[in-house]
């Protein structure tokens, strides 16, 4: 078997993504910033604006559950950018080796709104024959409809 096409996830992989880069300047600690991220902006909630919830949607929801914290929820899409600290060296460097012999693709759980933030700031991702983001598509990994879609346009 002869392998022609290679697949990347984004978050983790290729980009340095977490909310801590950003949150850490706005607790008083770190205790209060990981109850914050564990209990209200939660990896959960915010895989549901990956999934296709609009950002203000997922916001307003969350302000009206937790108003004590309306501005700090309200800073995580504001303020998105911040948690982007950057490309995974290793793995970028790894991707354009691969691209002089196959050709690439991405699938990832990221949000509609968010993604052109990710894609004016790294160039690397220029070097993808094709993407498919759970946001724009309006379902997540791991269901396998994802995969079905990725694969039916690499065919």
């Amino acid at each position: 078997m002869k392998i022609e096409n290679i697949i990347f996830d984004f978050g983790g992989v290729l980009v340095d993504w977490n909310p801590r880069y950003f949150y850490r300047d706005h607790f008083q600690n770190e205790n209060e910033m990981e109850d914050f991220l564990t209990h209200i902006c939660t990896d959960e909630w915010n895989i549901q604006q990956d999934k296709g919830r609009s950002l203000s949607e997922g916001t307003i929801m969350l302000q009206k559950k937790f108003p004590e914290f309306h501005s700090m929820i309200q800073l995580y899409y504001d303020k998105w950018e911040t948690m982007l600290k950057g490309d995974i060296p290793g793995t970028v460097s790894l991707l354009y080796k691969l691209k002089k012999k196959y050709k690439l693709f991405g699938l990832t759980n990221w949000s509609a709104e968010t993604i052109s933030i990710a894609y004016n700031r790294f160039s690397f991702f220029k070097e993808f024959d094709g993407i498919v983001v759970s946001g724009e598509e309006k379902m997540i990994k791991p269901d396998k409809k994802n995969f079905h879609l990725l694969l039916d346009s690499i065919i």
